[in-house]
């Protein structure tokens, strides 16, 4: 039995992103549409304050934060409290 994204990631706190490693050249298989969903998640989060669960890859493997999305750039989303997270990162983005 395989198991999914959601059981696999480790939910972590925006605060200790700043101090994650994202150095090493990692595949991630984006979802389709991740731009989209990201764009759509900004304006839930500047909108509504609405929250997302998004997953993501780090130098130490898998990562789940849930949290708003403020602004979405070409290759930045920048978080609550000023907390950047490389898009060439992201694995998967969830409306909560």
């Amino acid at each position: 039995m395989t198991e999914t994204i959601e059981q696999t990631a480790q939910l972590i706190e925006k605060e200790i992103i700043p101090n994650l490693s994202f150095k090493l050249k990692q595949s991630v298989k984006q979802q389709d549409g991740l731009m989209e969903k990201l764009l759509e998640a900004t304006k839930l989060g500047n909108l509504h304050h609405g929250k997302v669960a998004i997953y993501f890859r780090d130098d130490q493997g898998l990562k789940r934060v849930e949290t708003t999305i403020w602004a979405t750039g070409l290759k930045y989303i920048c978080l609550k409290g000023g907390v950047w997270l490389p898009i060439s990162s992201i694995e998967k983005v969830v409306m909560t």
